[in-house]
C-alpha cells in the first residue's frame, strides 16, 4: 500500500469520528456503500461466530432509517460523545478491498455530568475505493464488555 492511499485510509477513519462525534447524523450514512454492512456486536459472540447483534444492519438505506429514528422517534436523555480511534492496521488486500482493523474508545457525556467510557472495542473494516472516495463497505463494531448501557442511540 503507497503512502497516498495509507493516509486517504487513515482520513477515513478520522472524518467517521469527527462526524459521528459532530451530532451531524446525516454524514454518517456517507461513509459507506449502498449495500453496506454495518454491525454493533459483543466480542463473544463475535469469537464464537454467534449472529446475534446489538445493531445490524445490511444497507445505506437502513443507516438512514437509523438517522430517522435518532432525530425522530427515539427518547432519550441528549449526550456528546467522542471517539478516540487507533491507527488502522491493515491485515488484507484483496482484489482493490482493504480488510482493516483499529481500537477504538467511544467517551460519553451527560449534559449534567462528567464523560465516563461508554463502549471500548476494535472496528473490523472492509474498506473500498468508489468514485467518491474510499467508503466501508463492512464496519463491524466488535465491542470488549459484555454489559452495555441500557440503549445504544448513536452510532458507533
Amino acid at each position: 500500500m503507497d503512502f497516498e492511499t495509507y493516509h486517504a485510509l487513515t482520513q477515513l477513519y478520522a472524518d467517521y469520528a469527527s462526524a459521528v462525534d459532530s451530532g451531524n447524523w446525516d454524514l454518517w450514512p456517507e461513509f459507506f456503500t449502498e449495500d453496506c454492512v454495518y454491525r454493533l456486536q459483543p466480542r463473544e459472540n463475535h469469537e464464537r461466530g454467534f449472529p446475534l447483534a446489538t445493531l445490524s444492519f445490511e444497507s445505506k438505506g437502513m443507516l438512514k432509517d437509523r438517522v430517522y429514528g435518532i432525530r425522530e422517534t427515539l427518547f432519550h436523555d441528549p449526550y456528546y460523545q467522542r471517539h478516540v480511534v487507533g491507527a488502522p492496521v491493515v491485515r488484507k488486500i484483496v482484489d482493490g478491498r482493504f480488510e482493516c482493523e483499529a481500537n477504538y474508545a467511544v467517551l460519553r457525556t451527560k449534559l449534567s455530568q462528567v464523560s465516563t467510557v461508554f463502549n471500548v472495542g476494535r472496528y473490523i473494516d472492509t474498506v473500498v475505493r468508489t468514485a467518491e472516495g474510499l467508503k466501508f463497505k463492512s464496519r463491524l463494531c466488535i465491542y470488549d464488555s459484555e454489559m452495555i448501557p441500557n440503549s445504544i442511540i448513536y452510532p458507533i
